[in-house]
């Protein structure tokens, strides 16, 4: 039986807006990793993920 064929999406095929979080990752990864050549990509997405607790970008840090 051979396979159906698959059609593209007529509509809506645009990039999506990023999340608070990747926003601020693709903002503040450039500033760690600039800070400390050194850094291994791990330990650098650590760091930052440790200041995206205490941002006030973080949606779960801004009074309702």
């Amino acid at each position: 039986m051979p396979k159906a064929k698959t059609t593209k999406k007529a509509t809506g095929g645009g990039k999506r807006k990023l999340s608070p979080y990747n926003a601020f990752m693709k903002s503040e990864l450039p500033k760690v990793k600039a800070e400390n050549p050194n850094l291994e990509h791990k330990a650098a997405f650590k760091l930052v993920a440790e200041r995206w607790k205490n941002s006030p970008d973080n949606p779960k840090n801004q009074a309702s």
